[in-house]
């Protein structure tokens, strides 16, 4: 990790996402960057899988801002919660959150984190993902609806924050933890480091 933070010193790095999680993650292991979310819009296509929706979105908001700074190594990301197939989106209101969580009380979800990073004066590029999976307890109806009313829900897909008092709500995680908050940071530094050797 040492050599990897110090091969990184000579970049300059941005952050293509407005995700406080994500720029708290990064923060946290001592990653220095500065924030310009692409604000790219995700439209999902029938014939795609989820994998392949969140590795669209990715690209997309990468390249957005590659395009505009590329001398700079552009990280972005897109993480889905799939449900049987199905991607819950960031809830709308309340009556949104509450379908949400109660399809996900007491069953099993995936999380899947498609992530990448960009440095287009060399038309380079490299993008991954992560899935885990997360298991909600049994929850009452008093439980779902104090969550929705706590505000937290709204802009987190899937309805809720594993680093929050969603996590109150989780059972189980088989996988990376960091996956489920936005972004897996060990698969993330491994793939940026083999990254930078390459260059």
């Amino acid at each position: 990790m040492l050599s990897l933070l110090k091969d990184i010193d000579s970049y300059k790095i941005i952050l293509a996402s407005q995700s406080p999680r994500r720029f708290e993650l990064l923060k946290m292991v001592g990653l220095e960057f500065k924030v310009l979310p692409s604000h790219v819009r995700e439209n999902y296509k029938d014939h795609q899988s989820p994998l392949e929706y969140a590795l669209e979105n990715a690209r997309k908001k990468g390249q957005a801002v590659a395009s505009k700074y590329p001398d700079h190594l552009v990280i972005s990301a897109d993480t889905i919660v799939v449900y049987k197939n199905e991607i819950l989106e960031k809830p709308d209101d309340d009556a949104h959150a509450l379908s949400v969580l109660k399809k996900l009380n007491g069953k099993t979800h995936r999380v899947i984190t498609a992530f990448g990073i960009i440095l287009k004066s060399q038309n380079k590029s490299v993008f991954t993902h992560e899935i885990t999976s997360v298991k909600f307890r049994k929850l009452s109806e008093h439980e779902i609806r104090a969550y929705v009313e706590s505000g937290e829900p709204f802009d987190k897909a899937g309805g809720y924050g594993a680093q929050g008092m969603g996590s109150l709500l989780i059972e189980k995680v088989d996988g990376c933890f960091f996956n489920v908050v936005g972004l897996p940071l060990a698969k993330f530094f491994l793939t940026f480091d083999k990254f930078l050797r390459q260059l």
